[in-house]
């Protein structure tokens, strides 16, 4: 029976899932950091780690596989992939490609093997892939590079801006005033602001979830700016639509990311959909439903001609590595 390798390579960690073309897993590896821009001899050896260990758990060697997919952190640019094409290359697999995790993470969010995906949790990326297989990308390089500023880095700076505005009147009143200094212990701003400029205190991820918080609560401040941004998510992917011509397709345009997948607060998704329905109306956003890893097994029967039926897309949705859940939005 065929079967097909699925490899999720981040910067934490790699996964790889090998299952059969009824989506059965046979065999499955994890090991550590795969994002060779941090470490190229380390991402070298976890994802060959990751990779043996699925074969061997399953009892198959690579020419026994029928396709291999490979979504790689750190695949941005021709430079990247032409370090990782003769990487993933010695692994041994006769059938296999190479794509940014992206795009394994929007085809953890949809039937189809086209589609967009937005992701933004640390930082922010988006990219999409038409109906004959063309694949374009944005992001993950940063504000100077033409990113917005609603991912998690950002919004935490926003934060503590904010409260420091709030303070000395530069600023509307704002609950992240409040929140910002509950959450970092400090008694007051001026203290806060000392931390920073003398002691190299930088405003915590976790600021981020307190933008939302102060939205939920009806902030003005943090609701015109999480708005703004989810605009701008939604016109990062309306700009790729619009260039891999998919205005008038039917397809899905998939959320990830921890700032997109934990907030109550709806604003940021109300405002990616109305952006997007102004270049692409017949699209629909929804939530990743399966790990990533999933995502890649997904890729490799796609790329080796195989549908994948809904029994096996159910079985990959209850696969994980991790508690991961998805909903439609």
């Amino acid at each position: 029976m065929d079967c097909y390798l699925g490899v999720d390579a981040g910067g934490s960690k790699t996964h790889s899932l090998l299952v059969n073309s009824n989506g059965d897993v046979i065999g499955r590896g994890a090991a550590g950091n795969g994002n060779h821009q941090t470490g190229l001899r380390q991402a070298e050896e976890n994802i060959a780690l990751a990779c043996r260990l699925a074969l061997e758990e399953a009892g198959v060697s690579q020419s026994d596989v029928t396709y291999a997919f490979f979504g790689l952190a750190g695949a941005d640019r021709e430079p990247d992939f032409e370090i990782l094409r003769p990487m993933i290359g010695a692994l041994g697999f006769p059938r296999h490609r190479i794509a940014c995790d992206t795009m394994i993470a929007m085809r953890a969010g949809t039937s189809r093997s086209y589609g967009a995906v937005i992701i933004s949790g640390t930082g922010f990326n988006a990219a999409a892939r038409s109906r004959s297989g063309e694949e374009l990308q944005y992001g993950g390089f940063g504000y100077l590079f033409g990113d917005g500023l609603g991912a998690g880095r950002s919004l935490a700076d926003f934060a503590f801006r904010s409260a420091v505005r709030a303070w000395d009147l530069r600023g509307k009143p704002t609950l992240l005033h409040d929140l910002v200094l509950r959450e970092t212990g400090f008694p007051d701003v001026p203290r806060m602001l000392d931390a920073a400029l003398d002691e190299r205190f930088r405003p915590p991820l976790r600021l981020a979830e307190l933008v939302f918080e102060a939205a939920q609560l009806g902030d003005e401040v943090a609701r015109e700016f999480l708005w703004e941004q989810g605009t701008e998510h939604g016109n990062a992917a309306a700009a790729l639509i619009k260039r891999l011509g998919m205005q008038n397709d039917e397809f899905d345009v998939v959320l990830g990311g921890s700032v997109l997948a934990k907030s109550q607060y709806r604003g940021m998704v109300d405002a990616i959909k109305e952006e997007l329905r102004k270049t692409a109306p017949r699209a629909s956003v929804t939530r990743i439903t399966m790990e990533p890893v999933a995502g890649a097994v997904l890729s490799a029967m796609d790329s080796a001609g195989h549908s994948a039926s809904e029994e096996v897309i159910r079985k990959l949705e209850q696969f994980s590595f991790s508690k991961m859940e998805g909903e439609r939005v």
